[in-house]
């Protein structure tokens, strides 16, 4: 089993913004599985379901972004999972809009979210895919927040819907050949398709 996890906050409010993009790669991959995340365990939506031929558990953490790696970790122990069965999906300020990049590990380059997993879990060893939101330039810690939280804009809409669906496709891949195989696929696009 893997434990499929995207990063976003809670509340209506929180639907269509940059920093739940984690989300809406979760509700494409449910609409894909035809299943709706309705199970609520260790302060998560969770439904389980059968995607390119392996068993998964998608979640979406209902703690808030900076406390997402309470969550993750109940459900590893929960579900005796290790951090190699892990795939965590959130944005990205520093990618272009509608970039796409999967890691097998490393740092949090400064996501609240993925700093929560790291000291949750006591390791950066877990596969992610960021997507790239784009960033203001010249923006400081406090325009950041706000451009986190704020929709996408019109135009932006159509590129964001067309990430996610390559986020979902990429994690197909991933299930069926590999971290390495998604990378070398995805990792090398340059514009959304």
């Amino acid at each position: 089993m893997y434990l499929l996890v995207g990063l976003g906050n809670p509340g209506n409010e929180y639907v269509f913004t940059r920093h739940n993009v984690g989300f809406r790669v979760i509700d494409e991959l449910a609409h894909r599985c035809r299943v709706k995340l309705k199970e609520f365990k260790d302060e998560s939506l969770l439904a389980q379901a059968s995607l390119a031929g392996k068993e998964v558990l998608l979640a979406c953490p209902q703690t808030y972004m900076n406390r997402s790696g309470v969550a993750v970790k109940a459900l590893l122990r929960r579900f005796s999972l290790g951090p190699e069965r892990l795939l965590v999906f959130y944005d990205d300020l520093d990618l272009p809009l509608g970039r796409l990049r999967l890691r097998p590990g490393g740092g949090s380059g400064g996501h609240h979210g993925i700093e929560s997993i790291i000291a949750m879990l006591q390791t950066d060893q877990f596969p992610r895919l960021r997507l790239g939101v784009g960033r203001e330039t010249g923006a400081g810690d406090e325009a950041v927040a706000s451009y986190l939280l704020s929709p996408f804009r019109r135009e932006e809409e159509p590129a964001i819907q067309q990430a996610v669906i390559r986020a979902a496709d990429a994690v197909e891949l991933f299930l069926r050949r590999g971290l390495d195989a998604a990378m070398n696929r995805y990792n090398s696009r340059t514009e959304v398709d």
